[in-house]
């Protein structure tokens, strides 16, 4: 039996939604007037397990609705099991399916618990990987929403990943990656710790254009930031190398105050190309993550005079940093704009069905 957790909102929702969730920190959804049914976890949809136990609570939320469901809901991505299961289960009930950006659903999960889904709004979503309407890995977005409308007004610039989704484990490749984008020898500052052919091998595939496919991910600026400062080569575990660098930033910023900074930008390229040479890991990292914050500032408040808007939604899994949260939410409120969490949705991928629902909703009420 599947134990379903019940969340009440602030306003009801103009639809009846399933939504089928994210490929990592899987949950679903069903969005039922005023009320959302959560599914358990699932984990990662890459074991059979996993995909099965999604299955079951899909089963589950559709037993559990008050009528006939008006869509569904699932990413953008069209490999995803849970975007296929969803497909599958529109067509067996003659319904719509409904796709949201990855990033746009998790912003929706702010209009959703805040009651905020009819004025302006602007997002900035972080995270480390959501596939964008242009067909490229979004991360590091500045989003403005409007109702179901979502557009996409600035964002952080790509960094090549080389071999893929292996650079995401391996800091060291996206640090060396940036660094051959700004004209340094790459191979040679990463020689002594990977080996020659290794940091041959890889700027090899920088210069050819090989498996080095772009991201503006905020999760991969994080790691080629650790990478450059020697705090993270290679990580065990998920977030190993963000969250030493916010240890070594808060560490440092304690104990010496607040560095000075270049002007506020998202072009942080040249930043970091400095990091590499910074002989104080800690300094590197304070400096890292308060231009990040500034810049993200900058481009909310530029983006909310644009819009009217007056709030902005801070979401996705780089929002568990404390540091970078708590500098973003305070040069907002200086700038006179009201910082939005998800609460108590987590601002991650396992409360991203929410804003699948809550988009999908939307949309179906505007049509």
């Amino acid at each position: 039996m599947v134990e379903l957790r019940r969340q009440t909102l602030p306003l009801p929702a103009p639809a009846r939604v399933l939504a089928c969730g994210a490929y990592l920190k899987n949950r679903a959804c069903l969005l039922d007037g005023d009320q959302v049914w959560w599914s358990p976890p699932h984990g990662d949809l890459a074991t059979p397990a996993a995909c099965t136990a999604l299955q079951a609570s899909v089963a589950a939320l559709r037993e559990r609705a008050s009528g006939p469901l008006d869509a569904l809901a699932h990413d953008l991505h069209p490999d995803f099991f849970s975007t296929r299961l969803a497909l599958e289960c529109a067509s067996q009930g003659a319904l719509p399916a409904r796709a949201v950006q990855h990033h746009h659903a998790h912003a929706a999960v702010v209009q959703a618990v805040h009651g905020s889904s009819g004025g302006p709004l602007v997002a900035l979503a972080l995270d480390g990987v959501g596939l964008g309407d242009d067909g490229q890995a979004w991360g590091g977005e500045v989003l403005a929403l409007h109702g179901a409308r979502c557009t996409r007004v600035a964002h952080l610039p790509p960094l090549r990943l080389p071999g893929g989704d292996v650079a995401a484990r391996e800091p060291w490749r996206l640090a060396a990656a940036l660094l051959q984008a700004q004209g340094r020898d790459a191979a040679a500052h990463f020689a002594p710790q990977v080996g020659l052919p290794l940091a041959r091998g890889v700027v090899q595939m920088l210069d050819r254009g090989l498996n080095c496919p772009p991201s503006t991910a905020a999760g991969r600026w994080f790691d080629a930031a650790a990478g450059l400062l020697g705090l993270s080569l290679r990580q065990a575990a998920e977030a190993e190398a963000a969250v030493a660098l916010e240890q070594a930033a808060t560490h440092w910023l304690e104990a010496h105050g607040r560095p000075a900074l270049p002007a506020p930008s998202l072009a942080l390229d040249a930043l970091c190309a400095e990091l590499a040479d910074e002989p104080d890991a800690g300094r590197g990292a304070a400096r890292f993550h308060l231009a990040l914050a500034q810049g993200l500032v900058q481009a909310a408040a530029a983006a909310a005079q644009a819009t009217g808007a007056t709030q902005v939604a801070l979401v996705g899994g780089c929002f568990f940093n404390r540091l970078l949260s708590r500098e973003v939410a305070a040069g907002l409120q200086a700038a006179g704009l009201q910082p939005l969490r998800p609460d108590p949705v987590d601002p991650g991928d396992a409360g991203l069905a929410l804003g699948q629902a809550w988009a999908a909703a939307l949309a179906l009420q505007e049509d």
